[in-house]
């Protein structure tokens, strides 16, 4: 039983009797009874307090509305036989800490964030879903001083809210499709592209509306100066498996730094998988799928997990990869991230953080 205080499409958790199943989650609707919030006011982060889920006071002029002073973070929080983990929260703190220096915004301690998140995930313990859903955290930062001058604040909000989650995609673990875009660009050299902030995901949507019109689930982003590497898809870095060499986009300020992305690393290293992360072109991965080089191509993100590729479009052809099925190294990374978060396989990297 759900108590709705919002639309259809985005429901508050009341007092629960059970969770909906899975299917009926869906991902990023379903919000938990209550929230974290903290202030940045005079130099200082002060008052952290949990209270019931509810909509936010903002003032008209408030900076996030007008200039974009915003930061978030995704992480996720498991059920397992021996309670609630987190998975990889430090990691999480770290980069919102990045971002916030990024976009010119007070940091948080990283000990103090695990403190509070775990606080909230405990208040509402009951409302974490069991295997395969997971409870969805997002943590946001956004800048409260309220003038209509272009400056950086000097006031802000901290809050943390909570969603039991099924998958991003509706389905599951099954070959998703990228539509390649040259016409769009997502971000530029020297900008705030490697930074979790509303604006590196305000300007992809024209091209992934776009994208979903035509048919695909989402769009791969080439990068703005030369149109010829590709980069990223708004939600997740991308992979490919080059002559069984898993190979992704190097870090850049125009790249996410991904959790999942460096979890795949660690874990290709430890199955003996051999990995790069250099430049990738467009016109490699064509023909390198049109060769059979490439027969694995996947994309990789808290909340997609890891999502494999089996078609892709760029100007106007479309090309499957592996002929639209998951190919093996994918499959065994998926099973052995899934196996660690879901406490179904050995944890070697200490990642999972025990929350009660």
């Amino acid at each position: 039983m759900i108590k709705e205080t919002y639309s259809n499409s985005c429901r508050a958790v009341g007092q629960l009797e059970e969770l909906p199943s899975v299917n009926e989650l869906g991902f990023g609707r379903i919000f938990t009874a209550h929230m974290l919030m903290m202030d940045y006011k005079n130099g200082e982060w002060q008052d952290p307090r949990i209270v019931p889920f509810s909509d936010l006071d903002l003032h008209p002029a408030s900076v996030v509305l007008h200039y974009g002073q915003q930061i978030f973070e995704g992480q996720k929080a498991f059920r397992t036989e021996d309670g609630v983990f987190l998975f990889r929260p430090d990691e999480n703190a770290r980069r919102f800490n990045n971002s916030a220096r990024i976009m010119h915004m007070p940091e948080i301690k990283e000990k103090e964030q695990l403190e509070e998140i775990k606080r909230l995930i405990k208040e509402d313990i009951d409302f974490v879903p069991s295997a395969p859903a997971s409870l969805y955290v997002r943590p946001t930062m956004i800048a409260t001083t309220h003038e209509l001058g272009v400056k950086v604040a000097d006031e802000y909000l901290y809050y943390v809210i909570l969603s039991p989650s099924g998958s991003y995609f509706k389905e599951g673990f099954k070959p998703i499709s990228l539509l390649v875009t040259n016409e769009y660009s997502r971000v530029t050299e020297n900008g705030v592209g490697n930074a979790k902030t509303a604006a590196n995901y305000a300007v992809s949507l024209r091209a992934l509306t776009y994208a979903r019109n035509n048919g695909y689930d989402q769009v791969l982003f080439l990068d703005a100066k030369t149109k010829k590497e590709i980069e990223e898809v708004p939600a997740m870095n991308v992979f490919i498996v080059k002559n069984n060499v898993l190979v992704t986009p190097e870090l850049s300020d125009r790249i996410i730094p991904g959790i999942t992305r460096k979890s795949v690393l660690a874990l290709a290293e430890l199955l003996r998988i051999k990995s790069e992360e250099r430049r990738i072109t467009i016109d490699e991965l064509i023909d390198g799928v049109e060769s059979q080089e490439i027969n694995e191509f996947f994309g990789t993100g808290t909340a997609a997990v890891i999502a494999p590729v089996g078609r892709f479009g760029y100007k106007g052809k479309t090309y499957l990869v592996n002929k639209g099925r998951i190919g093996k190294i994918t499959r065994l990374l998926y099973s052995k991230l899934i196996g660690i978060q879901q406490d179904k396989s050995e944890d070697p990297f200490d990642w999972m953080k025990f929350v009660g």
